[in-house]
């Protein structure tokens, strides 16, 4: 990341930018020579603190096209503007200028249309799935096509996780049939086609196949290559790189299919070090994955050999390992991913970036792959391909307590891309403005928990990309565990944290959790109740802090009391308590009292009238948060000690 700035209060914001970011530098020099400096090093983005006006001349003959070009930021004297200049999606310059004000709380300012619309860009389309474009592909054209609404007809082999596409965007059917809405990423199966009528004004294809050349006066088109192919390859000692090429592209112009579409090189650990197949790979640009012989002879393939399984151990190497290995993905990704060129083991059915992929079965066969090229055969060497089917993502977003200031920039960003949400209604709504266009919501009522976490795992396991969302974090009395508790290895899983209804709370009443703490349901429903009241003597006898969720509905009015009653029994009648209800959203009431006013355990000096008040305050949206015989108050704040030495 490069960082340009020619004025003391630039250099100043330079400095705590880098200070924020280890992988960024301030370059030296004037504007001009800094940015040159920049460009010619490949930096992934460049900072500038100047004028964008003055940052367009001195960018003049320096970008070559968007498909190179770093993503360019510019932030004014005052820091109150990160503008994204130029490469706002290929280079990344408007998650770079929401990055920027994040550090500046600054207001990030994005123009490229189709963020500001809602609709996905169709140069980063994919992505994150490791898609890349045919050269020639026309991204203006169609782009600007579904951004007018324009009818764009969709041509792909499988479902993709990707973000929701518009309704304008209409999926072609079986051959000889009209296109359709219901296969576009996230659109509902049974989707009416919409209205009628219209000339096509572009065409999207997401294959493996080869193309044939459109027609003159075709309408654009742009043609992505997923990732969706995997060679394996077999090899005796000493195997020419030149065979082993010239049998790769044989296999894959038989079967009609294109190199761009191939994740990866397989192989078995014993040829780890084959020269010829690390030059291939290196040539290329594609990653080798190995597998033990083990592992292979577990995959059942329709040409076995025993001469083979006499040389290393597994009857196939070439068709075993283009099955049993899942495509890596070939973006910036996770640690553990696999570099173009790097060879790396993969045990039993994992993929090289360390994400589940299909494994063998107890016949031997793998789930979703499929063998399109049977084993091929030269002098030296043996090549296979298998087309592995996508892998949907499930994301578990946590929304927060409410307020958008609360709501975390990767919780924003996984909404931008999904192409499903599933939620609560009321959940769904606060954050209707925020989805993209064309997504597909499931939104349902209260008490349809186990169905909305069904429907999402429903949609991952058929390979969309799905955002289930919950308010706080997810993952804390929320979605996240009924969901996550169907997970069967078929999609891939990410969870976004967010801002639980204890953390919300305690930041209003102080730092009632500053030390050891508990969190407890008083909900019933799915946990009898002599459990939940064995868990708060636990928690009173240990001395914990403790924040109660669901503490009064209108059919549990005993439960708090008797939770209340419980900590009363260990600890002091002056023990701080919080009633906080609808944290950080409107309506937002903070109130605090005391165990013993709560409870009567004050001597006798607690109004009978006044505990009812107080226990009144508490319903479903209210958060209770207890401390412990150490906590405090100071200044009006609850304080839960440390207890640490300090010096």
């Amino acid at each position: 990341m490069a960082l340009v700035a020619v004025t003391a209060a630039g250099r100043a914001a330079a400095a705590e930018l880098a200070a924020r970011w280890p992988a960024a530098r301030l370059y030296p020099g004037r504007a001009r020579d800094a940015l040159a400096a920049a460009v010619t090093d490949g930096v992934d983005g460049v900072v500038c603190f100047l004028a964008t006006g003055a940052t367009v001349r001195l960018l003049d003959g320096l970008l070559r096209g968007k498909d190179h070009d770093p993503g360019v930021v510019c932030v004014d004297e005052a820091r109150r503007f990160a503008v994204a200049l130029c490469g706002g999606h290929a280079g990344g310059a408007n998650r770079l200028a929401e990055q920027v004000a994040d550090v500046f709380d600054a207001t990030p300012v994005i123009t490229t249309a189709s963020d500001v619309t809602g609709v996905a860009a169709l140069d980063g389309l994919g992505a994150e799935a490791g898609f890349t474009v045919d050269a020639g592909a026309q991204l203006a054209a169609v782009g600007a096509a579904m951004l007018s609404g324009q009818p764009v007809t969709l041509h792909t082999d499988a479902v993709w996780p990707l973000p929701a596409l518009p309704p304008s965007v209409r999926t072609a059917g079986p051959r000889g049939t009209e296109p359709r809405t219901a296969d576009r990423p996230g659109a509902d199966p049974g989707a009416s086609d919409g209205p009628a009528g219209g000339t096509v004004a572009g065409e999207i294809h997401i294959t493996d196949r080869l193309l044939p050349d459109p027609p003159a006066g075709a309408v654009p088109r742009v043609v992505y290559r997923p990732p969706s192919l995997v060679v394996g390859v077999g090899a005796s000692r000493g195997a020419p790189a030149a065979e082993i090429d010239t049998l790769i592209d044989a296999a894959l112009a038989g079967a009609g299919l294109s190199p761009a579409a191939v994740s990866h090189l397989a192989t078995v650990t014993a040829k780890a070090d084959e020269a010829g197949l690390l030059q291939v790979a290196a040539r290329r640009g594609w990653p080798l994955v190995v597998h033990t012989a083990e592992e292979l002879a577990g995959v059942t393939v329709p040409h076995p050999s025993e001469v083979v399984r006499a040389a290393v151990g597994t009857p196939s190497v070439a068709e075993a390992a283009c099955l049993l290995s899942a495509p890596a993905r070939r973006t910036d990704g996770p640690p553990g991913q696999v570099a173009p060129g790097q060879v790396a083991t993969a045990g039993a059915g994992t993929p090289a970036d360390g994400h589940t992929a299909g494994t063998a079965g107890a016949a031997g066969t793998v789930a979703g792959a499929e063998l399109v090229v049977a084993k091929q055969v030269s002098a030296h060497a043996t090549v296979a391909v298998a087309r592995h089917r996508p892998r949907g993502r499930l994301a578990v977003v946590g929304l927060g307590p409410g307020d958008r200031g609360l709501l975390t920039g990767r919780a924003r960003a996984e909404l931008r891309r999904a192409g499903v949400v599933v939620g609560l209604d009321q959940y769904v709504a606060s954050v209707a403005d925020l989805l993209p266009a064309g997504v597909r919501v499931l939104a349902s009522g209260l008490g349809d928990e186990q169905a909305r976490a069904q429907a999402a795992v429903d949609q991952a396991r058929a390979g969309h990309a799905v955002a289930l969302i919950g308010s706080g974090d997810a993952g804390i009395y929320a979605m996240g565990s009924p969901a996550l508790d169907l997970a069967d290895g078929s999609f891939d899983v990410v969870a976004v944290p967010g801002v639980t209804a204890a953390l919300a709370a305690a930041a209003l009443l102080g730092a009632p959790l500053g030390h050891d703490h508990a969190l407890i349901s008083l909900s019933d429903l799915h946990t009898p109740w002599e459990r939940i009241v064995h868990r708060i003597r636990a928690v009173a006898d240990a001395d914990l802090a403790v924040a109660f969720y669901n503490p009064r509905s209108r059919t549990r009015r005993h439960h708090l009391p008797d939770a209340l009653a419980a900590l009363a029994a260990a600890r002091p009648p002056g023990t701080p308590v919080g009633l906080v209800t609808d944290a950080f959203r409107p309506g937002q009431r903070v109130t605090v009292t005391t165990l013993g006013a709560l409870t009567g355990g004050d001597g006798g000096n607690a109004d009978a009238a006044e505990r009812e008040r107080l226990l009144d305050l508490v319903g479903m949206t209210t958060t209770v948060v207890v401390g412990s015989s150490r906590t405090r108050l100071r200044a009006g704040l609850v304080v839960t000690p440390r207890d640490y030495a300090w010096s």
